[in-house]
């Protein structure tokens, strides 16, 4: 859950043009119009990166009138459709997606459910992304993959492409690291067994 209580708001005097606002907000909330900077009320979750990369400072974060709090209820879905994507994702539904708004992975997979087709509408719904900016790509882009959609890359810099994890090393690589200290079957399975934690707890709760 986040709550918004700031907005970025442009300088119209100071702002250039540039586009790198617009290129480098995660939530698709910078537009510009006719050679200025425009912001999307409603999609702007004060993540400050536009502040923090405009070369002329023309833009400045400032209180909102109106705090609003930006969550999706994973209650709102179906809890084994919730499962079963997070089972393709290899990812346990109470796990973090995304340390600085401590949304959970069964939020953004409620966020996907619910409509939420690329990493942007995610953090649109559930303000993934909209902290550090830097990680929480790839839980976005794994369960995306995992529920069977490919989103197109926006044109700018909101994300990179997805990272291989350690069920994507091929056999050739194990088998040339597996001398050196490196455990990657072991690993594999002690992941799984995290990501299907609360799962066998409650079997052995029925039991």
């Amino acid at each position: 859950m986040r709550l918004v209580k700031m907005i970025a708001q442009v300088d119209m005097d100071g702002c250039i043009g540039c586009k790198i606002c617009e290129r480098i907000c995660p939530t698709l909330a910078m537009e510009v119009v006719e050679g200025k900077a425009k912001v999307n009320f409603e999609l702007c979750l004060s993540c400050g990166n536009c502040q923090q990369r405009c070369p002329e400072e023309a833009i400045k974060m400032v209180k909102r009138e109106k705090p609003f709090t930006v969550f999706v209820d994973p209650e709102q879905v179906d809890k084994k459709e919730i499962e079963r994507i997070c089972a393709r994702a290899k990812m346990n539904p109470e796990q973090l997606a995304c340390y600085c708004t401590e949304t959970r992975v069964k939020e953004v997979v409620a966020a996907i459910l619910l409509g939420a087709d690329t990493p942007e509408k995610i953090s649109q719904k559930t303000g993934i992304r909209t902290g550090c900016k830097v990680e929480c790509i790839q839980p976005a882009l794994r369960l995306l993959e995992a529920a069977d959609i490919k989103p197109e890359r926006p044109e700018g810099y909101q994300w990179y492409g997805r990272t291989p994890t350690i069920w994507d090393i091929t056999d050739e690589i194990k088998e040339l690291y597996s001398g050196r200290g490196f455990y990657f079957d072991a690993d594999i399975e002690l992941l799984e067994k995290i990501a299907r934690q609360k799962e066998n707890h409650e079997e052995g709760k029925n039991e």
